[in-house]
């Protein structure tokens, strides 16, 4: 589902990125771990290609995202990836049913349909009777859970998570991992997170540890 090739990235003397390598199954689970400075936002960032690498090779569902047009790497995140942040980055003046029904709206689904796969999914994450409360309404855990539903909202191949955990007190937390896993039993989902918590990186199908810019 995703396959890295010798991916460079500096930023002014330093490298981030040393040549990672990196591919990973359709419907599995992986974490990237190891100290900060190792690098592991830098390429969860260039696998979602929010940001290029210097050089190397990004292919997502068969699709070299490295040959791309900014327009057309714009309509494939939009289509394909689906992304879950440390800080949710919802847009507060917008309810969590209308927050997770954006990205369908933007990527030309109808009003209706979009509002219908939003409701589905705010009830999946366990957010039913909170669908029309606005961000600060709503706790860090259940900000969180309405962040994965809008990032599943377009049925992507692929789940970016960045830290999803990071900023979340124990029982969300445990809340989220199992919730994480429960979507990739449901939908099939391939995941790649980036994360400092040893518990979550211990109950994913593989671990990956970077250090330096090189995968250890």
């Amino acid at each position: 589902m995703i396959k890295a090739t010798e991916i460079y990235k500096r930023f002014m003397a330093v490298e981030a990125l040393k040549g990672v390598s990196i591919e990973v199954d359709k419907g599995e689970i992986v974490a990237i771990v190891g100290a900060s400075g190792a690098g592991k936002s830098t390429l969860l960032q260039i696998l979602g290609t929010l940001m290029a690498a210097d050089s190397g090779k990004i292919e997502i569902a068969g699709c070299e995202c490295s040959a791309m047009s900014e327009a057309e790497l714009a309509a494939f995140r939009n289509k394909h990836i689906g992304f879950v942040f440390q800080f949710h980055h919802l847009l507060p003046e917008f309810t969590a049913v209308e927050n997770v029904a954006m990205p369908a709206l933007i990527g030309g689904m109808s009003r209706k349909q979009a509002f219908a796969r939003a409701a589905e999914l705010i009830d999946m994450v366990g957010l039913n009777q909170r669908a029309d409360h606005k961000p600060v309404e709503l706790s860090g855990g259940e900000q969180q859970r309405v962040a994965i539903a809008r990032a599943l909202i377009n049925r992507p191949s692929v789940v970016l998570a960045d830290e999803p955990t990071g900023n979340l007190d124990t029982v969300s937390r445990d809340q989220i991992h199992s919730l994480l896993l429960d979507v990739r039993r449901e939908f099939g989902q391939t995941i790649v997170m980036v994360t400092h918590d040893i518990t979550l990186a211990d109950s994913v199908d593989r671990k990956i540890v970077m250090s330096d810019g090189r995968i250890l």
